[in-house]
């Protein structure tokens, strides 16, 4: 019983963690709702973000979505891409996410 009860704290501690981080270059990504934010943005791609969703139960799902967007952020920095927009729905863990550049690159 007492085992039972330490392994069921453990995993509701664990389900309520945000593993993902925004790294430095991911700060700089903004996360937008829609398209209508982006329409005279330069578009560049999609993002594909996959975290894991349920440990023996469903992962609350706020933090799945955050998880997801910070991993979009992160991937979409790599691409010189400054906003992303999710473009699906969150399904078993993933996310895709279109990656824009709406502000010019600063010029040396």
């Amino acid at each position: 019983m007492k085992k039972a009860l330490i392994v069921s704290c453990a995993v509701l501690i664990l389900s309520s963690c945000t593993w993902v981080k925004v790294t430095p270059k991911g700060d700089g990504v903004r996360l937008v709702p829609t398209n209508k934010y982006v329409a005279q943005c330069k578009n560049l791609g999609k993002v594909n973000a996959k975290v894991v969703s349920q440990i023996i139960f469903e992962r609350n799902p706020d933090k799945v979505a955050e998880e997801l967007a910070n991993m979009a952020r992160n991937e979409a920095a790599g691409m010189g891409a400054d906003t992303i927009v999710p473009i699906s729905e969150i399904v078993d863990g993933r996310r895709v996410f279109g990656a824009y550049q709406c502000f010019h690159p600063k010029s040396n």
